[in-house]
């Protein structure tokens, strides 16, 4: 039996409309200026909205620079739930092609750039370090559902452990970058192949 699809609200659909209009044009901005030189007020003209609107919607800059932290967290937790599901035979391979297209990306990501290399940026870098609970149990949470999809034997609270441990790790290595992506995957892979291993053989009957 069919079922309908939910339609969404028009109100609803116009406000995610607006908050993701607002949200792209500061990573729009980001392509070429440093945050600390981007206010508020660019970032409603580059939307198109009035500078009241964007206040309405978001309250601060401090709060809109979380809601566009954690919005970029989610598209790399997506891009490595896909990863991870090209692998699901190989879990060291799993892993390594995760946290390679997560380093990789990062890179190449213009709010990730704005937050390891800028001066004036420190209020972006407290969103991952010193104010980054909620970014990091969001992606952690995230990344527990990927490895209990792709392994569903593991024990909960092995996987919610491996969770943690490998995003606060990925945080780490995105904000202070060592050597190519490719080759700290593989490093990270490598150490933590036996303990993947052994959670998937201990899981398995």
């Amino acid at each position: 039996m069919s079922t309908t699809p939910q339609r969404v609200p028009y109100s609803v659909a116009a406000r995610e409309l607006l908050r993701n209009t607002l949200l792209d044009a500061a990573c729009h901005e980001l392509q070429s200026r440093h945050w600390a030189d981007i206010t508020m007020a660019d970032i409603a003209v580059a939307a198109g909205v009035s500078r009241q609107t964007l206040y309405k919607e978001f309250g601060s800059r401090e709060e809109f620079a979380q809601v566009l932290v954690m919005r970029e967290a989610e598209s790399f937790l997506d891009a490595v739930e896909h990863a991870v599901g090209q692998h699901l035979s190989d879990p060291a391979k799993a892993l390594a092609a995760a946290f390679d297209l997560f380093l990789t990306s990062a890179a190449e990501n213009p709010l990730l750039r704005a937050i390891v290399i800028e001066e004036g940026a420190e209020e972006l870098l407290a969103l991952l370090t010193t104010q980054g609970k909620p970014l990091v149990e969001r992606a952690a949470d995230r990344l527990t559902a990927v490895v209990i999809a792709g392994w569903p034997l593991i024990r909960r609270r092995d996987a919610e452990l491996l969770g943690d441990v490998l995003v606060r790790l990925a945080i780490s290595y995105a904000a202070l970058p060592d050597g190519e992506a490719s080759a700290t995957a593989a490093a990270v892979s490598s150490l933590f192949q036996p303990y993947v291993e052994k959670l998937v053989r201990e899981g398995t009957p």
